[in-house]
Order: structure tokens, then C-alpha cells, then sequence
């Protein structure tokens, strides 16, 4: 019988303890084909054995409805113990977490009935009064989905509840195996597949390494639900080694080698050739050369690299030289490749970026944000875009005449939108990527007029996590576009444009909530409570007296309070301190005034 057993890592940090040992936790796999239960056992000829027959009375109904049997394997352990079932697809976590509901007994809903209930309220405070659907029906049963789809605020509320035991089962898709830290007694894997693509073995150890943890569960188990046509496949998954782990730095050229390359110029830790050769043959891809590199040797993946850098104009080097024995002397970056590097842009859009910045100074649109934030829409998401073209049409024509011009400006015309949405052919190629990437600005321009995650995640008929996501994105590469601007004199005039926008983007409140949002622990909500109640501004809360803030403010304790007001004067008095220095330097006689210079020599 294979057993498999995990220590806990914490052992060798703990402070005090009285037995060093910490105990180890079995961990049991299993696999599920039709109603019958193996258990994997590497000893046995085709890698299992018979471990038992699920004993479940199932309706005629309910077996069309679950006929993997997933509320059979999930009521042996839950509400008592928790349980993760992994699932191919964010719309299968959502339709399989229902189906559970359905044919939970009415018993479940007793169960820590006042905390669940208190989950419900939380994730309602933190997304403006909205509740999802499959939640308010799931939570009331202890029962959850987990997936990108989600925003951060409910996947937090939502991890929280499961660890404190107020939720008992969550049906995940496969990104909740690594990173967060939510044990089961017990994984299902709802099929050996992630989307479309069969399961690799680092993937399904990953997965079921969920299932007991030393310290928290005593035991642990993993059944994994397969049909008869994967058998042979998913023998072979459970015992073969894990795959080999290898470097990605000249797979991911722009994100890798090249950036690599850049940086350590730019920081002068390598300058030449040689120097850059030396450091290359240090890293884990020089380790591994010789497995990964088949046609190219490091030497000519190095020069290549450098080749292209100098290409793109992002580097230089110091005397050009003909010959490539000669190619020894020092690089140095340029200043599109120190704008690029301090920026932390993506070099293989940093030359996009440099055209579409240069093309906007020509007719930069400031009656709205949408050509700015155009321009700050991240491109590595319009990639991953598909528009719905019917919405992308209705948004367009809701633009003002100003508004419109920018797409027209960018190459988007409203003739190709419309042909889009009615189906119609079209002759005239226009940029994909172009394209995908105002369709993006259309969603964070309603996003920052709206504020409201929900409204504009029904609007375009996506994700409210995936909204998120794009609005964290865009407000971290207007960050970018920034620092990118403020290297090149060129674009000085973005430099304070994209200064608002990246505080706008990076909170996406009301504009009169923001500077309360600088205070520490002032999130939306509580910025929206402040402000009506009178507080305002940040001399209003450096002001304010904490026992009144308890009392006009709800569900405000008194360590927030203190807290709240102790940071707001703090704050306030670094803005002041920061204004007076401002003034100083104002009204400081510069030291090469003419009259200072001639008075100086005179007594030298």
C-alpha cells in the first residue's frame, strides 16, 4: 500500500517546544470509477486495490443530477471535517456547489447558522450591498466556490470563514493548490483534467497535497473521480516521478533573458561581454545548458540577446566595433532602456509604448480620461481579451463626439465596430491587439465614472474578479508608464496627467473619498461612512475626537479609531512639513544669483 507522508515545515522555527517530534500525517489516495473506491497501492500489479463500495441511497432524481456521486463522498465528512473538491472549470465550481446545496438535508443549515449568517452581512458590506447568486444560496449550507471570478475582498472574507471552520466545503478551481494555505481532511478531484488539458503529475500532487496537515488534521485523504476511458492514463499518472523543474529565462525572452540583461547594465553589475557571460553561466538556466540548449550555446544566446537590446536601442555600446571577437567593450543604456528599466515595462512593448506616447502628444484628448487611460491600458491583457461586439458597439455609441475621435485616433473607427457587432465582413484589417485594448479602456473608463465593480461587471457581461484584475493591473502599469515618462523630457506633459490617473485607478472611489483613503485602515466602505458623517477632508479626521468617531461611526472600535486619527495627523503633519520645505526652497536665493557669485569672489 502507497502511503505518503508530510511533516509539517514549521518544525524547525518553533519557538518552544517540549517534544521536537512532530507527528507525521497519512496521507491516504484513492480513486473513484463508477461507484467502487480503489485504493492506490504501488505494491498491487496495476497499482491499486479494491478499497470499498459507496453505500449512498440515491433518488432517480439526484443520480441524473450528480452522477459522480459528489454528495455521497462529501457528507462522509463534512460539516465535522472540511472538504475541497477541485474542479476543471470556474463554471463547473459554481454549477457543482449548487447541485450540492440542492441535495443537502435542511440539518446543514444548523449548523454554525449565526457565523454564516455573518459571512453573508460581511460580504455584502465589502461589495457595496451586492451578493452573488450561487453564494447567498450556497454560504447558508457551509458550502462555497472558489475561483478567480471572485474579487480579493470575498476570496478573503471567503478563506477566512473556511479556516475558522464556518465553511465546510469549497469546490475550487486548480489555482487554490498553490499559495493559500486552506487544508482538507479530505480533496476530491472532480476529474483528471485542468480546463481541457490532462493532469500532470506535479499538478495532482500539488492538488492532494491539500488533504491533512501536520498540527491542524490527524489524517488525510485524496479521491480522485475518473471514467473508464482515463484508467490507463491516470495509472500512469499516479506512479510516475514528478516532472523535471526547469529554468524558463530564454523561453520568456522579453520577460527573461533580455530584462535580465537590461537590469544588470542598468544597475552596472555586469557592463561587457565577458562580465554578462560569467553571471550567465551562474544562474539555474546556465546549470542546466546543456539539457536546454540543442542548436545554440550560452555564448550565442548571450551575444543574441545583447544583439537585439542594442538593436531595439535600449542599450549601447561604447565603441562600435566590426568583428565579433572585438565585441568585449563596455554597453551602457540608453535612455529609452533606462526608461524602459526604471519603468519596469515589458520590453517587448516598450518601443509600442514610446510610438503610442509619442502618437497621443499629437492630439492628446483632455475633455475626458478615456485616451489616457488608453494609453495605460495594460497590453499584455488585450491579448486575452474576446469583446462582446454588441456591447462594444452600445458603449461606443454612448461616447461623446470628443470621446469617439479617440478611437478614431487610435485606428478603432466606428464603421468596423458596427460591421463587428451585425456580423458583417470586413475587408479592411485592423489591429487586433489595438482593438482588444480600447474595448479594455471602455470597461476602466466606466469603471472610474461608476466606481462599482458590480454595475460595470454586468455592463460587459464579465467577472467581477477578472474587473478587479484589470483595474489592479492598469493602475500598477500607470505606475509604470510614469516612471517611464519621467526618464524622457518628451513627455513631461503626461507626467502629472498620469499622477492622477494612477491615484484614480489605484483606489477607483468617488474623487471626494480619496484623500481619506490615504489614512490607514480607511477602506471604501469606512471612507463612505466618514464622509457622511461630516468628515470630510484629512484635517477633519486629525482633528477628530475618537469617542465621537465610535459613536457616530457603526461598527468602529475604539483601537480603529485611535488608530485612525493617530495616522491622519501623522499624515497631515508630512504633507505640512512637506509644503514648508516646498516654500523654503521657494524662497532660498539660488546660489549662482549673479550678485552672490561676485560677492563671493571678491572676498576670495
Amino acid at each position: 500500500m502507497l502511503k505518503t507522508y508530510k511533516s509539517s515545515c514549521k518544525q524547525n522555527i518553533t519557538p518552544v517546544s517540549l517534544d521536537p517530534y512532530v507527528p507525521k500525517v497519512e496521507l491516504k489516495e484513492y480513486l473513484k470509477i463508477n461507484d467502487t473506491i480503489y485504493e492506490v497501492d504501488s505494491r498491487a500489479e496495476n497499482g491499486m486495490t479494491f478499497s470499498r463500495l459507496l453505500n449512498y441511497k440515491y433518488s432517480d432524481t439526484l443520480k441524473k443530477m450528480d452522477p459522480d456521486h459528489l454528495v455521497a463522498l462529501v457528507t462522509e465528512v463534512i460539516p465535522s471535517y472540511s472538504c475541497l473538491v477541485f474542479c476543471p472549470t470556474k463554471k463547473n465550481c459554481e454549477n457543482v456547489a449548487e447541485m450540492i446545496c440542492k441535495s443537502l438535508s435542511k440539518e446543514y443549515l444548523k449548523h454554525k447558522e449565526k457565523e454564516k449568517q455573518e459571512v453573508i452581512q460581511n460580504l455584502k458590506n465589502v461589495s457595496g450591498g451586492n451578493l452573488c447568486r450561487v453564494l447567498r444560496h450556497t454560504i447558508p449550507f457551509g458550502v462555497a466556490y472558489h475561483h478567480s471570478g471572485l474579487t480579493s475582498d470575498e476570496r478573503k472574507l471567503l478563506e477566512e470563514a473556511y479556516s475558522t471552520g464556518v465553511l465546510c466545503l469549497f469546490t475550487c478551481t486548480s489555482t487554490l493548490a498553490a499559495g493559500v494555505n486552506l487544508p482538507a481532511r479530505r480533496v476530491i478531484l472532480r476529474a483528471p483534467y485542468v480546463a481541457k488539458e490532462f493532469l500532470k503529475r506535479n499538478q495532482y500532487k500539488q492538488m492532494i497535497g491539500r488533504a491533512g496537515r501536520a498540527g491542524i488534521d490527524s489524517v488525510g485523504e485524496s479521491i480522485l473521480i475518473l471514467q473508464e476511458k482515463d484508467k490507463q492514463q491516470v495509472l500512469q499518472l499516479i506512479s510516475k516521478p514528478l516532472e523535471n523543474c526547469y529554468s524558463h529565462l530564454v523561453q520568456e525572452f522579453t520577460k527573461g533573458i533580455q530584462t535580465l540583461f537590461l537590469s544588470l547594465i542598468g544597475l552596472k553589475i555586469a557592463t561587457n561581454l565577458d562580465d554578462i557571460y560569467r553571471f550567465m553561466s551562474g544562474t539555474f538556466f546556465g546549470v542546466q545548458q546543456k539539457v536546454l540548449l540543442k542548436e545554440k550555446s550560452l555564448w550565442e544566446i548571450t551575444m543574441e540577446s545583447l544583439r537585439y537590446l542594442t538593436e531595439k536601442g535600449l542599450l549601447q555600446k561604447d565603441t562600435m566595433c566590426g568583428s565579433e571577437e572585438e565585441f568585449q567593450n563596455n554597453f551602457h543604456i540608453t535612455k529609452l532602456g533606462r526608461a524602459s528599466f526604471k519603468g519596469t515595462i515589458d520590453l517587448a512593448y516598450c518601443d509600442i509604448l514610446y510610438r503610442d506616447l509619442k502618437k497621443g502628444l499629437e492630439g492628446l484628448m483632455l475633455e475626458s480620461l478615456l485616451h489616457l487611460i488608453y494609453l495605460t491600458t495594460p497590453y499584455d491583457m488585450a491579448s486575452q481579451c474576446d469583446p462582446d461586439w454588441m456591447i462594444y458597439f452600445r458603449q461606443f455609441n454612448q461616447l461623446s463626439p470628443a470621446e469617439q475621435n479617440v478611437a478614431a485616433l487610435v485606428g478603432v473607427s466606428e464603421n468596423f465596430i458596427g460591421k463587428k457587432a451585425s456580423g458583417q465582413a470586413i475587408r479592411k484589417k485592423v489591429d487586433k491587439n489595438i482593438v482588444n485594448r480600447l474595448y479594455l479602456s471602455f470597461i476602466l473608463y466606466t469603471l472610474l465614472k461608476e466606481t462599482n465593480i458590480w454595475s460595470v461587471s454586468e455592463k460587459f457581461n464579465m467577472p467581477r474578479g477578472y474587473i478587479q484584475s484589470l483595474l489592479s493591473a492598469a493602475a500598477a502599469f500607470s505606475s509604470c508608464v510614469l516612471h517611464f515618462c519621467e526618464e524622457l523630457e518628451e513627455f513631461w506633459v503626461y507626467r502629472a496627467l498620469l499622477g492622477e490617473l494612477t491615484k484614480k485607478l489605484t483606489y477607483c472611489v468617488k474623487a471626494e473619498l480619496i484623500p481619506l483613503m490615504e489614512v490607514t485602515g480607511v477602506l471604501e466602505g469606512r471612507a463612505r461612512q466618514l464622509y457622511n458623517a461630516g468628515y470630510k477632508s484629512l484635517t477633519h479626521l486629525a482633528n477628530a475626537n475618537p469617542e465621537v468617531l465610535i459613536r457616530t461611526i457603526d461598527h468602529l472600535s475604539r483601537r480603529q479609531a485611535k488608530q485612525i486619527v493617530s495616522s491622519a495627523k501623522m499624515l497631515l503633519h508630512e504633507k505640512a512639513e512637506a509644503l514648508q520645505e516646498e516654500v523654503e526652497e521657494l524662497l532660498r536665493l539660488p546660489s549662482d544669483f549673479p550678485g552672490l557669485v561676485a560677492s563671493s569672489t571678491e572676498k576670495a
